[in-house]
């Protein structure tokens, strides 16, 4: 509570840090912003290409094109990808506010998260676009995904804590997340509809279930195409917080007794 009151009494310095972070990224960039897209939507085609003409996936929804129902899934795999990769290396990339005894560094796990969600918010009015153009009709249940977004930051926010402060320490930290990320991508139903494990003996599909990013995926396709305010996700909206709340916990204790020795190591 007490790091709580001094995020909220510092907000306007951490959204500025966060705001600047977020233009650094394309400073010097002749495309700029562009950039953000470009390989997204590049990895969108590549999945499009190989699943819907190479194995002829169709999604579980009718009358919506492959690519609709797979860029609902994948968009908050992104959000969540580029945060763990980009707050993996934060300690390091401002090691001159480690060094700073003025300056809070557990700010700085969330001054990243803010950067990455703006350039998610961005990416999602793309998303909408993309939605209309290929026929999805405007529903209120679209503003779910602000919901959904919030409640990825607070597990993002803990795996932060873990990976940043490990980091600095153990440098090689950042391609052994790289490494879970590829592996990661395909422990959700992001690519391919569960459904085509419903006769599976080993239950893939529980297994699934327990990935908290599970929840989040099927929540924006719930949002976006399903469109069902009363999706009946009680017992993963439960699971999925509880799991949360212990990893960011656990991540901001490690993150704090760790802390007071950044600073001799960077």
């Amino acid at each position: 509570m007490t790091f709580f009151v001094e995020v909220i009494k510092n907000k306007n310095k951490i959204i500025g840090l966060a705001v600047s972070d977020f233009k650094k990224k394309f400073v010097g960039s002749f495309f700029g912003i562009i950039w953000m897209f470009i390989q997204p939507m590049a990895t969108i085609l590549v999945y499009t290409l190989i699943f819907q003409i190479g194995f002829r996936a169709t999604p579980p929804v009718p009358n919506v094109p492959y690519v609709v129902w797979l860029i609902a899934g994948i968009v908050p795999w992104f959000y969540f990808q580029e945060t763990i990769i980009q707050n993996t290396n934060c300690l390091i990339e401002y090691n001159y506010l480690v060094k700073k005894v003025v300056f809070n560094v557990s700010f700085l796990p969330i001054i990243k998260l803010i950067s990455t969600t703006l350039s998610h918010f961005c990416f999602l009015v793309i998303t909408f676009f993309v939605m209309l153009i290929f026929g999805v009709k405007f529903s209120v249940s679209w503003f779910l995904v602000f919901y959904y977004s919030l409640m990825l930051s607070i597990l993002m926010l803990g795996i932060s804590y873990m990976v940043s402060s490990i980091n600095v320490f153990f440098r090689d930290m950042g391609q052994i997340v790289g490494i879970l990320l590829q592996f990661g991508i395909w422990m959700c139903p992001i690519m391919f509809d569960e459904s085509i494990f419903n006769n599976d003996k080993f239950s893939i599909i529980k297994l699934f279930k327990l990935n908290p990013l599970y929840y989040i995926i099927n929540g924006y396709r719930n949002a976006l195409i399903s469109q069902n305010m009363n999706y009946d996700f009680k017992i993963l909206t439960i699971y999925y917080i509880v799991i949360s709340l212990v990893i960011l916990v656990f991540g901001f204790k490690l993150f704090n007794k760790l802390k007071e020795q950044f600073a001799d190591v960077i």
